[in-house]
């Protein structure tokens, strides 16, 4: 596998580790540009929120795909998902994978909820994470089992009532971020936002009340440096 292009900071007034901090204030927490903005203020950091829009841009799907790069496989029970939502006007359909420990697996967004948009969900699943489930668990909507059928893998298909609700739960902080954004714009957009929000929404997925303070402490620094 060829390595990942260096990414570059050239002719950038800022240091990058402040371009960082940016990106990752406003993916990480529930933040507008301006709040970002504001918080980069009070450290005596003068940059303003079109210019933190711009580094997200510019930045974000870089370092998103880097974490993807670098995680290691996921659990191979898959919980698969769809919500409604509305963007630009026009009802749309985030669909959302998660894997048995809360992993975002991926999140699509799509105009349908039939069996193409199933379909175009798992097949991507199924070619980016180089590996099959052992199960895959969603609602009783139709489109999962067709879909599932046609890539002769309809008995790893699991729609036990509430067992889907690890992959219903995964769409609360979007709904936050959709709030806080005042919805969604566009396609593109919402996408774009989604693809880089996944990766560092997981580098920070930690199951606290499982684990010692002292690991916590060794994860969360972890995930900084990543």
């Amino acid at each position: 596998m060829m390595p990942m292009k260096k990414i570059s900071y050239h002719r950038h007034r800022f240091h990058p580790d402040i371009i960082k901090q940016a990106i990752w204030l406003y993916f990480r927490f529930t933040m507008s540009y301006r709040d970002v903005e504001e918080l980069l203020a009070e450290r005596s950091i003068d940059v303003s929120y079109e210019t933190v829009r711009r580094w997200a841009l510019k930045y974000g799907i870089d370092y998103a795909r880097r974490i993807k790069k670098r995680r290691p496989l996921p659990h191979t029970e898959w919980f698969l998902d769809k919500v409604f939502v509305k963007i630009g006007g026009k009802p749309m359909y985030l669909w959302r994978a998660v894997d048995g420990e809360g992993e975002v697996l991926d999140v699509l967004v799509q105009k349908r909820r039939n069996k193409r948009a199933a379909l175009k969900l798992l097949k991507k699943l199924l070619e980016n994470k180089g590996m099959s489930p052992t199960k895959v668990v969603t609602d009783k909507l139709r489109s999962y089992g067709a879909a599932l059928r046609e890539l002769e893998i309809e008995h790893l298909h699991d729609t036990t009532n509430r067992l889907n609700n690890r992959a219903e739960s995964s769409h609360v902080p979007i709904r936050r971020r959709e709030r806080k954004m005042q919805l969604f714009k566009s396609h593109k957009s919402s996408q774009n936002f989604l693809s880089i929000y996944g990766p560092i929404y997981n580098l920070f997925n930690t199951q606290r009340h499982l684990i010692s303070r002292q690991t916590l402490r060794t994860l969360r620094s972890t995930a900084m440096t990543e």
